[in-house]
């Protein structure tokens, strides 16, 4: 598998990644030899990092990982994410150093390539979303992640581009952090426009992986799927709305459009939604989840089949003018 340059890191990251949580859930959910196999076959296929967070399972993606980390080969590297509660905002340091020393313990690991803040940017719920002074403070997350690096417990910090844009922004362009994980699909690929059409009906990230360009922070692509409605269109039940403007009947409606734009010409839908991704070369690389092993192989048959072409995004961009054909 090919390899981007991860940011301003150094590192390089597989074009792949394999990602832990709930919405795929293999190595929540699955019996624990299919976990196992999971992660054997992801490692075989050349995807040597795996992304999860502590709020995975409430740490069972994490312990799952920890388990079988000292019989893979080649062995995968790790970035993991926390999240600060209200209380924490009086000691952000050492909140953060306890969330990390959590995850290592889980992961029976001494360090990690990357760790990452999993709270929403911007106002709304408080045990969730974090105001940006607190991130970019003197003493805030930002300055706590950078003494673990200082520290050697990490190679790397990274912030979830989630919560309301402008607090996105003012994050991406302070610089502070190494890697993004930035919304990013066919039904919202607003992070990589300049500018969103008018009446654009949901979040709009526009400037965001430019933001990230600018500034060397790596992006890592999130809901390439949107959370499986790309992939298919029947519902798993995991299905977790994390982007403003999105709505689940709404997003499924209009990857039914996409669906019927596209045909069956570029792959089945997720490979097709991997393939989108694929093609923006500002992405270091894409993190998607599995419920079974058979769309592993499937997420691998997407890859094999290369980038989109510029005639499916042709075919996608009356859609985007258009609101899918719903407004």
């Amino acid at each position: 598998m090919h390899k981007r340059p991860f940011g301003r890191t150094g590192m390089e990251v597989p074009e792949l990644v394999l990602g832990g949580g709930i919405v795929g859930g293999i190595l929540i959910l699955a019996d624990e030899d299919t976990r196992r196999t999971a992660l054997e076959r992801t490692v075989a296929a050349g995807i040597d990092w795996i992304d999860t967070a502590a709020q995975y399972g409430n740490g069972v993606s994490e312990e799952t990982i920890g388990r079988n980390l000292p019989t893979l080969h080649p062995r995968p590297r790790i970035s993991t994410k926390f999240r600060l509660k209200p209380a924490d905002l009086f000691d952000i340091g050492g909140a953060v150093e306890r969330c990390l020393e959590a995850s290592l313990k889980r992961l029976d690991l001494d360090r990690i390539e990357l760790f990452q803040l999993h709270n929403q940017l911007g106002g709304g719920d408080p045990n969730r979303a974090m105001p940006v002074e607190h991130v970019l403070r003197k003493e805030g997350v930002a300055d706590a992640l950078d003494a673990l690096k200082a520290r050697g417990l990490i190679a790397a910090s990274g912030f979830t581009a989630l919560g309301e844009t402008h607090a996105l922004m003012q994050v991406a362009n302070s610089g502070r952090f190494d890697s993004a994980q930035v919304y990013y699909n066919m039904l919202n690929p607003s992070a990589a426009w300049t500018k969103a059409p008018a009446g654009w009906p949901a979040q709009d990230f526009s400037g965001l992986i430019a933001a990230c360009r600018r500034h060397g922070t790596a992006v890592m692509n999130i809901r390439a799927m949107a959370g499986g409605a790309l992939a298919s269109p029947e519902r798993h039940g995991r299905e977790v709305v994390i982007a403003s403007g999105a709505e689940l009947d709404r997003d499924f409606a209009r990857a039914a459009a996409v669906r019927e734009a596209l045909g069956a010409d570029f792959g089945t839908p997720a490979q097709t939604a991997i393939r989108f991704a694929l093609a923006n070369p500002d992405i270091a690389c894409i993190d998607f989840g599995i419920a079974t092993l058979a769309h592993l192989d499937e997420a691998l048959a997407a890859y094999a089949l290369g980038p989109l072409p510029d005639e499916a995004i042709r075919r996608l961009e009356p859609l985007w003018a258009s609101d899918f054909g719903l407004a």
